[in-house]
Parts: structure tokens; C-alpha cells; sequence
């Protein structure tokens, strides 16, 4: 009889916050009951532990066994409270000794044969482990020092280890990605256009809407975004990669620098675009983060779902409140979306006649709304290519060479203190340096185009970027005149299908 306490924790978001395991062994009625605001996957730790403890060959006690979770209001949830229940109960009964359980952060669930295994969010876990000085007691695959510097890691396969206290060590880092090698740039024939928003877009992390007919490439050109942005730094692999981990993914392409892409089906919910659920849990938006988020078939998502993307767009992260908490998860991507100009797809091609009529049309670009369309920086018009095209060898630029220029672009944003997508008011002015004569070309154009003080501020970042791409220290009207030609999507017509000329001739 006694008691004993273990250290573990709970996932709230995508923190791992301490819980201290409590286990007193009394006298009284045999019974076996938790408390501390368990949710039902840790109630049935009961079970688990139970059989787990009698196969791993020790004694379950015929005793009063009382667990408490500690601190009592927050709610816990998850079965990664087995192990931690387990070692305390067993050093509580004096059948493993009182150093098992000593510095040590337990995370892990319990197979009725004694096997340890993995559950989600274990680099979050990780991450409190080594925030608290504490090794990390986890399964087979759990983060190692190569993943986290500074984590101290012990690994545990199966319960009857805590008898002699032989635990592993984990050998290496997370597996190497698969590269990818058919997808390159340089396998799209044409769209130079097209390619050129995507270098712009890369550069200043900007958000892109393609419109076009079918089959004109729009999907395989924002598949090919990620290959030409450059790396994730140390910073940003390990906020990107906690999300994946939280939500039970691989985050071992992400500890390794590959961005994310994300490509969700138009019929996604709000909850698994933008997150939620109970526990709540990352969507899609979450999951892109520093990466890309794409929308193909943008029109077909639901309206309400379209329009939970507008905070994060503007902030950087999504905030879920729930009763009894306020959870934020990170949401910093670039958002590409690609949409048929009209239901048929058909608007504007020069080959085919568009069957739809114009109420139709107008009810279909409005689907996307207009306030999600003002965060847009990009949009441009992707047509069909000649087939010709498709047979033609031509030395097209390949996604490294892309992305060296974006590379260098940054490089020359970040010595203004971040890419041109995070600047705003007076220090994305002052970045500007615009002559009076430009600012007052600007200030026209946007009063032809109607813009608001959202899309001029956008307006100015993509010169911004353009401006980087060309190695200029300031932003002068041709990089204006470029800008404003990547905003189609916002013209006084309203038409999906606008194409450049239609936006130069309302600058003009």
C-alpha cells in the first residue's frame, strides 16, 4: 500500500501541457477509478492497465486504487495516460523501484499483452519533456535527440522492461523524404504567365487564384509551388511539424524542410478545413502551415466554410473557443485556389462558346465571395496551350533555378525584417520608397479599380516582391503596372474570366 506520482502530459492545442499522475493503493473495497476531468478514452485506461499489468507477469493489487489527474480542471484526454497509471501503480505497490519513476515524463498506451505503442502528438510531447528538463519515457518511434536537440529520451516496447529497468535508447532521426522528381517546373509547356505569378507568389509567400477552362494545368501548377519556395528553418520545421504530430501525420518530411501542401476535397466541413471537433483537432488550414493550402474547384466549397479562412489569411493562425477553452493553432500558408470561370468552364476560351447564362455566372464567382477575393494578392487567367506546345523541347526554367530567385528575393526582404506579405502600414510604405509620381499613378489606379484600403495594401506588397525579384531598392511604376495586372480577380466587370486586358484597361 502507497502512492506514487508520475509526471505525463495532455494536448491542449498544440501544447503539451504537465499532468501529474497520482495513484494512492488503499485499504478498502477492491475498485479501480479515476478522476481529474478523464475523458472516456482515459477511463478506459482502467481496463488496459489491468490486463496489461497481470501479462506483463506483476501483481494487480486487490486493493482501493484511486488515480487523480492533477491539476483537476483541465480536461484530459487521449491514451497516452496507460503508461504513466502504470508505472505509478507499480511503483505504488513497491513491485518496480521508486528510481523508475524519477525524472521522467511517461507518455504511451497499453495493449492488453503489455506492448507500448505510440499515440498522437508525441513531438508536443516531446517538446514539454525537454521544456521541463525531464526524459521522455515513449514507445518504439518516438522523437529522438536528431529530431529535438536537447531531448533526453528513453524508448519502452513492452511493460515487463520496468522489472530490470533495460530501456532503449532511440537510434536516429526521422526517415529521409522521398524526393520527388517528376514534379518540376520546368514539365509544365507554356503558362508563362502563370509561372510568373507562382515565382511572385514564392517570393512573397503571396495568395493566388488561377481561373480557367478545364484541363488547362491550374492544378499542376500549384502542385509545382512548393518545389520552388525554399527550405523551412529550424523555426518553422518544428511549428509545422507539431501540428502534423498533433493531428496523428508523418511530420517526418516536415523535420526534414519539406514544406507542406495541402489539397483538401471541396466537400470538406468547416471543422475539417478550419479545425475543430472534440478534442479539437488541426484542419486542413493548420496542417498547410508554412506551406500550401489548396483549393481546387474553389467555387464548389460551401460559402460558410470559404469564409472561415479569412482570419487566418489576415493573422496567421486560427482561434477555436470552445466552452471550456481557447485554443489557437498556427495557420500561416499561402492559399492558391483554382476555379473554372463559369459552371460550364468555358467563359472566355477562344475555342469553345460558353452555354451559361449570365445570372449563373454571377451566382457562381459570388459563391467565393467578395471579402475572401479582396485578400487574394494574385489572379490570373489560365488558358488552354496549344497542343503544339506539348511536343515542343524548349529549355523551360526548372524549379531549382526558380527557386534560387526566390531564394535571393527573400534574402534582400528579410534585411527589411520579413517577406513583403508581412509588412503593412507605415513600414511597408517607407519599404516602398515610392516617388510622388508613382504614388499618385497608384492612388488613380485605385481609384479606377475600386480597391479598398485591404487591396491597396496588397497591391503595394506584390510590387513589393516583384521589386525583390529584380534586385530593386525601390518600387517603381512598372512593378505598380505588374501588380495591378495580377489582380483580375477584382475588376470592375466582376467576371471571373477577365483576363489582363480587361484589367489594363481599367488602369488606364
Amino acid at each position: 500500500m502507497g502512492q506514487c506520482n508520475v509526471l505525463t502530459t495532455t494536448l491542449v492545442g498544440v501544447e503539451g501541457r504537465i499532468v501529474e499522475v497520482q495513484v494512492d493503493v488503499g485499504s478498502g473495497l477492491p475498485s479501480f477509478s479515476i478522476v481529474g476531468l478523464p475523458d472516456a478514452a482515459v477511463q478506459e485506461a482502467r481496463e488496459r492497465v489491468r490486463a496489461a499489468v497481470r501479462t506483463a507477469g506483476f501483481d494487480f493489487p486487490n486493493a482501493r486504487v484511486v488515480v487523480n489527474l492533477a491539476p483537476a480542471p483541465l480536461r484530459k484526454h487521449g491514451t497516452g495516460f496507460d503508461l504513466p497509471i502504470a508505472i505509478a501503480l507499480l511503483t505504488a505497490t513497491g513491485q518496480i523501484p521508486p528510481e523508475a519513476s524519477e525524472r521522467i515524463l511517461a507518455v504511451g498506451e497499453l495493449s492488453l499483452s503489455g506492448d507500448v505503442r505510440l499515440v498522437p502528438g508525441m513531438l508536443a510531447h516531446a517538446v514539454a519533456a525537454r521544456g521541463q528538463r525531464l526524459s521522455l519515457l515513449a514507445a518504439l518511434g518516438s522523437p529522438s535527440p536528431e529530431d529535438l536537440p536537447g531531448l533526453r529520451c528513453r524508448t519502452i516496447s513492452h511493460l515487463a522492461q520496468l522489472r530490470t529497468g533495460a530501456f532503449g535508447v532511440p537510434t536516429g532521426g526521422s526517415a529521409a523524404p522521398r524526393s520527388d522528381t517528376t514534379c518540376d517546373l520546368s514539365e509544365v509547356a507554356g503558362q508563362e504567365g502563370a509561372k510568373r505569378a507562382l515565382l511572385i507568389a514564392a517570393a512573397g509567400g503571396h495568395n493566388m487564384l488561377m481561373v480557367g477552362p478545364p484541363g488547362s494545368g491550374k492544378t499542376m501548377l500549384a502542385r509545382r509551388l512548393p518545389t520552388i519556395l525554399p527550405p523551412l528553418d529550424s523555426e518553422e520545421r518544428l511549428e509545422a511539424a507539431l501540428v502534423h504530430s498533433v493531428a496523428g501525420l508523418q511530420e517526418g518530411d516536415v523535420l526534414h524542410g519539406v514544406r507542406p501542401f495541402r489539397a483538401p476535397h471541396h466537400s470538406s466541413s468547416i471543422a475539417g478545413l478550419i479545425g475543430g471537433g472534440s478534442p479539437p483537432r488541426p484542419g486542413e488550414a493548420s496542417l498547410a502551415h508554412t506551406g500550401v493550402l489548396f483549393l481546387d474547384e474553389m467555387p464548389e466549397f460551401a460559402p460558410s466554410a470559404l469564409q472561415t479562412l479569412r482570419q487566418p489569411l489576415e493573422d496567421g493562425f486560427v482561434t477555436l473557443v470552445r466552452a471550456d477553452a481557447r485554443l489557437r493553432f498556427p495557420a500561416r500558408f499561402a492559399l492558391v485556389g483554382a476555379a473554372n470561370p463559369c459552371p460550364c468552364g468555358f467563359l472566355g476560351d477562344s475555342q469553345r462558346t460558353c452555354t451559361c447564362p449570365e445570372p449563373l455566372v454571377e451566382r457562381y464567382r459570388n459563391r467565393m465571395g467578395g471579402p475572401l477575393l479582396d485578400r487574394i494578392d494574385l489572379g490570373v487567367r489560365v488558358d488552354r496551350v496549344d497542343p503544339a506546345l506539348l511536343f515542343t523541347q524548349t529549355a523551360n526554367t526548372d524549379s531549382a533555378a526558380a527557386r534560387e530567385s526566390v531564394i535571393e528575393a527573400r534574402e534582400r526582404a528579410r534585411t527589411r525584417g520579413g517577406v513583403s506579405s508581412r509588412l503593412s502600414g507605415a513600414a511597408l510604405i517607407a519599404a516602398c520608397a515610392m516617388s510622388p509620381s508613382d504614388r499618385g499613378y497608384l492612388e488613380n489606379a485605385s481609384r479606377a479599380r475600386q480597391l479598398s484600403g485591404r487591396g491597396v495594401t496588397r497591391l503595394l506588397r506584390v510590387a513589393r516582391t516583384i521589386a525583390d525579384l529584380e534586385g530593386r531598392a525601390r518600387v517603381r511604376r512598372d512593378h505598380l503596372e505588374e501588380a495591378l495586372l495580377l489582380r483580375t480577380h477584382d475588376t470592375p466587370t466582376n467576371t471571373p474570366g477577365a483576363t489582363l486586358r480587361h484589367a489594363k484597361q481599367s488602369v488606364s
